[in-house]
């Protein structure tokens, strides 16, 4: 772990940030904590308050000085609810700390254990960024490249692939991958690190039972699965209604063999221009999903504005009030995702009604007639193409 923290450290200070919070709450779950040290520990690591309220019924709350606190919190910049009551919070006075949400996750996952919930296998899963670096990159040696795979503790024999996460609008995306990945969101073997402006994750499982294979979908257990199912946790976690919590995009690349990682690589970052910050099922773009629409990341984001479909939903997401342009949208998405206005009111977390009032301000200011399945097609095409012409030259371009 020492010299982990010193290579992250000379390479990426907020990678070496993000590994040492997962590992002082790895240490507090390997010492079996109490209410009182979890939160006074959690206090100081912020330097801020720190409070917690568990199923039953326990409470703490400390200062960063580590004194007990009375009363009632304080402002408190970020809180998580745990299942079926209770929470766990920071009070900072300010706005929130660059690693505030981090801390929150990891008090949330031990303050779960505290309250009887078993406790799911965690593993410490920030990487060497030149390690992974070396991994995705084409210029290296194969010699070189396998003795990064061992590094990371990957075989390399075993299919690979990469996934590829990128955080809000000013927020870091290593940390932000970390965040969701650290907590045991995919199975198998899992290494992330900071690539350029992204964050990367290595991927790999063992054996052919893992029911994913180049193209393959993502079945009923896949990587896009388990993704999508963290993004949902986290939006519960956080009381998010309709809009959600996480702001994180994500695109996977299929699987691939070790040493043509950069092949995944490129495939999920291609997948990220699909993605957009709305409901968890948008948030996560699987290029073996895509199939051939995949094909559209190819075209030029001019190209793609200058398309009259395009443009009427550019016109229509841009001339709404705050807000209201993206719901439009996010209403058109779920419907032509799942076909019905009753399934996508439920995967939008509102009522029907609700979502027809939508689609029919959509139907007029297009002029189609979503209940034709045609219709619906080029709906959805233009939807991919607004994705695309809005991603164009972002953060998923970079590590090339």
């Amino acid at each position: 772990m020492k010299g982990l923290l010193l290579r992250l450290s000379a390479l990426d200070a907020d990678a070496a940030t993000a590994v040492r919070v997962i590992a002082h709450f790895e240490a507090l779950l390997g010492s079996g904590p109490d209410p009182v040290v979890l939160t006074r520990s959690t206090a100081g690591l912020a330097g801020c308050a720190a409070g917690l309220e568990l199923p039953d019924g326990r409470s703490a709350r400390f200062g960063p000085d580590g004194t007990a606190l009375a009363g009632a919190p304080g402002h408190v910049s970020g809180r998580v609810a745990l299942e079926p009551s209770g929470s766990v919070w920071l009070e900072r006075a300010g706005a929130q700390g660059p690693f505030d949400e981090l801390v929150l996750e990891w008090m949330a996952i031990t303050a779960r254990v505290l309250a009887g919930r078993p406790r799911q296998p965690q593993a410490l899963r920030a990487a060497d960024p030149a390690l992974v670096e070396l991994v995705l990159s084409g210029r290296e040696d194969a010699s070189d490249r396998v003795r990064a795979l061992r590094l990371l503790g990957l075989a390399p024999e075993e299919e690979l692939r990469v996934v590829a996460v990128a955080g809000r609008p000013g927020a870091d995306a290593g940390v932000e991958a970390v965040a969701l990945l650290g907590r045991g969101a995919l199975r198998g073997t899992v290494r992330v690190a900071r690539v350029g402006a992204l964050g990367a994750a290595l991927v790999q499982r063992k054996g052919k039972g893992s029911g994913e294979g180049e193209g393959a979908g993502e079945g009923e257990n896949g990587t896009a699965a388990e993704l999508r199912d963290a993004l949902r946790a986290r939006d519960r976690e956080r009381g998010a209604s309709g809009r959600p919590a996480h702001g994180i995009r994500v695109g996977i690349g299929g699987g691939t063999d070790p040493l043509d990682a950069r092949a995944s690589w490129a495939q999920a970052r291609a997948a990220l221009r699909f993605a957009v910050a709305a409901t968890p099922q948008d948030a996560v773009a699987d290029h073996g999903e895509l199939g051939p629409v995949a094909l559209l990341a190819d075209i030029p984001a001019d190209r793609l504005r200058a398309q009259d479909d395009v443009k009427r939903l550019g016109r229509l997401a841009c001339g709404e009030r705050a807000g209201q342009g993206d719901d439009l949208l996010a209403a058109l998405a779920a419907f032509c995702r799942t076909g019905t206005l009753r399934q996508a009111a439920a995967e939008l977390h509102l009522h029907h009604s609700s979502v027809a009032a939508r689609l029919a301000r959509v139907e007029k200011e297009t002029g189609w007639s979503l209940r034709d399945p045609q219709d619906r097609f080029r709906a959805q095409l233009a939807l991919y193409a607004v994705r695309l012409a809005g991603n164009e030259g972002g953060p998923e371009d970079a590590g090339d």
